[in-house]
C-alpha cells in the first residue's frame, strides 16, 4: 500500500510539474508574440540617443559622436568598428554585441542593427514574465492576471522603446524582472529552486550592470536573498543558495566594471557634471533665494547669473574665469551637506523629482527613425495605459507618490504575514520598492538634469510593485487550523512550497 501511495503521489507531482511547464510555455509564447507585434507593427520603434549611447556603441567597438539631434531614433549604425573601449561597462553592450554577431550570420550591412537588439530583448522580456508566472504561489487565474499586468507594464510606451536602443534602461527593466521571477522560483522546493538561482544570477548580472545608478541594486539584492527560501529549509540548505547567487552576481559585476575607486570607477567621468547640474539646476534653480544658497554652497555671489544653467547650456558657470578657483565646491560632499542643512529645500527638490518620476516619459527622445516618415520628435503611444495614468497624477508629486509606496508596502507586509503565508511575494514587492526609492533619490538629488528619463527605472519598479501588490490582495487569509486537525487549503490559494497549476 505505501508503495502504491508513493507511486500515485509521484504521478501527481509529475502531472503537476507538466501542467506548470505548460503554463510557462504558454505565457512565454503568448507574451513573445504580443511583444513582437507591438515592436514591429506597423514599424519598429526605438528611443533616440541623447548622447549616453556612445558608451554602449564604444563598448561594441563603434566610435560614434552624436550630432546632438534627438529628433529621430536610429535602428542601424554603419560606423566602422575600430576597437573603442567604453569608460565603464553597461549590460546593453552584450545585447549589441549579440546583435552584431547575428547580423554577420544573416548578412546585414550595418555595424549593428537595433531591430535585432529589440527582438533579443523581447525574448528575454517574455521569458521573465513566464518565470514570474511559474514562481508566484497563486492560483492559475491570479497568475495569469499578474502575467498580463506585467506584460502591460513592460510593453508600456514609457518603457518599451528602450529595448531597441543604445541606452541602458532596457536591460535594467529586464534584469529587475528576471531577478523577481528568479527569487520567486528560489522559494520553491526541488529543481525549481535551482532554476530560480540561475535566473536570479542572470537577471542580477544584467540589471546591476545596466547603468552606473543600478549598482545600488547589489546590497538590495543581498538583503532580499536573506529572506528567500523554501519553507522548512535549515542550515546549509537555507543559506548556501542565497550566498552562491549573490557571490556570482558580485563577482561578475566586479569583473566587468573598472576598479571601484574615486578616479576610475564607474561614473567617474560624469561625477563633476552630475554635481554641477545638481547645484546649478536643482538647488540654484532661480526660483528661490539664490544669494543665500550660493553662500551656503561656498560659491561667489557673481555665480547667481548662472542659475538654472546646466553643464551643456549655452552659458554655464564652468566657462567663468573664477570657476577653477571654486571647482572643489562642485562635489558630492558639498551637495550632501547643503541638503542636510536645508531640509525644506530638500523636500521641494524631492517633490519636483516625484513629479518627474510620475511624468513617465521625456518628450525629447523620438520613437521612430527618419525613414519611417514621421515628423521630428514623434513619440509612439500604442500602449500608454500605466504611464498615462501616472502622468495624469504627476502634478501632485510627493503627495501621491508616497501614498502609492506606503500602500504597496502594506500589501507586501500583508503577504509576508503567516496568516497569508506568501513571504516570498512580500520580499519581492519590498525588493522592487527599495530599488525604486534608491533610484528616486539618486536621480532626484544626484543628477539635476533629464530627471524624467533618469527616474524611469524608479517608475518601472514602482509600477512593478503595484502589479504584484494588487495580485497579492486577491489572496484570502488562511482559515485558522482547529487544534489537532489541519485546515483544508483555501480554494484561492496554494501551499507556499508548491504552487499549483
Amino acid at each position: 500500500m505505501p508503495q502504491q501511495g508513493d507511486t500515485a503521489s509521484g504521478r501527481a507531482r509529475r502531472s503537476g510539474t507538466g501542467r506548470e511547464l505548460g503554463l510557462g510555455l504558454v505565457v512565454f509564447a503568448v507574451s513573445l508574440t504580443l511583444l513582437l507585434i507591438r515592436f514591429l507593427v506597423p514599424r519598429a520603434i526605438s528611443a533616440a540617443d541623447n548622447g549616453d549611447g556612445k558608451r554602449v556603441l564604444c563598448g561594441a567597438g563603434i566610435i560614434w559622436n552624436s550630432d546632438g539631434s534627438q529628433d529621430y531614433a536610429r535602428t542601424e549604425y554603419f560606423d566602422a568598428i575600430t576597437g573603442c573601449e567604453s569608460d565603464y561597462f553597461l549590460s546593453q553592450i552584450w545585447f549589441v554585441r549579440a546583435a552584431q554577431w547575428i547580423g554577420r550570420v544573416i548578412g546585414t550591412e550595418s555595424s549593428v542593427n537595433l531591430v535585432i537588439v529589440g527582438v533579443l530583448s523581447s525574448v528575454l522580456v517574455a521569458a521573465s514574465v513566464a518565470f514570474v508566472a511559474l514562481g508566484i504561489p497563486f492560483s492559475m487565474r491570479c497568475r495569469l492576471a499578474i502575467s498580463a499586468g506585467l506584460l502591460l507594464l513592460l510593453a508600456d510606451s514609457a518603457f518599451f522603446g528602450y529595448f531597441a536602443s543604445v541606452l541602458g534602461e532596457g536591460p535594467a527593466f529586464i534584469g529587475i524582472t528576471l531577478m523577481a521571477g528568479g527569487m520567486l522560483l528560489m522559494s520553491r522546493p526541488g529543481w525549481w529552486r535551482y532554476l530560480g538561482m540561475a535566473v536570479t544570477v542572470g537577471g542580477g548580472i544584467i540589471g546591476v550592470n545596466a547603468k552606473v545608478q543600478t549598482l545600488m541594486i547589489l546590497p538590495v539584492l543581498l538583503l532580499a536573498l536573506v529572506f528567500i527560501r523554501p519553507q522548512g529549509t535549515r542550515g546549509i540548505a537555507r543559506w548556501a543558495p542565497a550566498g552562491l547567487v549573490f557571490a556570482a552576481v558580485l563577482n561578475a559585476s566586479l569583473n566587468v566594471q573598472p576598479p571601484l575607486d574615486e578616479d576610475t570607477g564607474p561614473g567617474a567621468d560624469t561625477r563633476e557634471i552630475n554635481m554641477f547640474n545638481t547645484i546649478f539646476m536643482s538647488i540654484l534653480d532661480g526660483q528661490h533665494d539664490t544669494e543665500a544658497d550660493l553662500a551656503a554652497l561656498g560659491l561667489p555671489e557673481s555665480f547667481s547669473r548662472y542659475a538654472a544653467n546646466g553643464w551643456w547650456h549655452p552659458n554655464p558657470a564652468r566657462f567663468d574665469p573664477e570657476y577653477p578657483r571654486y571647482r572643489d565646491q562642485i562635489s558630492r560632499r558639498n551637495v550632501v551637506e547643503y541638503l542636510a542643512e536645508h531640509p525644506a529645500r530638500t523636500v521641494q527638490i524631492l517633490d519636483r523629482a516625484a513629479t518627474d518620476l510620475l511624468t513617465a516619459r521625456p518628450e525629447y527622445l523620438a520613437s521612430f527613425p527618419r525613414e519611417a516618415g514621421y515628423p521630428p520628435l514623434t513619440l509612439e503611444y500604442r500602449v500608454p495605459v500605466l504611464s498615462g495614468a501616472t502622468a495624469f497624477i504627476a502634478p501632485l508629486g510627493l503627495w501621491v507618490l508616497l501614498p502609492i509606496w506606503v500602500l504597496t508596502a502594506c500589501a507586501a507586509v500583508r503577504a509576508w504575514r503567516p496568516r497569508v503565508g506568501r513571504r516570498q511575494v512580500g520580499v519581492v514587492i519590498l525588493f522592487v520598492l527599495a530599488i525604486a526609492g534608491g533610484q528616486y533619490l539618486l536621480g532626484g538629488l544626484g543628477d539635476g538634469i533629464e530627471n524624467v528619463k533618469h527616474q524611469s527605472i524608479a517608475l518601472f519598479c514602482t509600477l512593478f510593485g503595484v502589479v504584484l501588490a494588487a495580485g497579492s490582495l486577491l489572496l484570502r487569509p488562511r482559515p485558522p487550523e482547529p487544534e489537532g486537525e489541519p485546515a483544508p487549503p483555501d480554494a484561492r490559494t496554494v501551499p507556499e512550497t508548491e504552487p499549483a497549476a
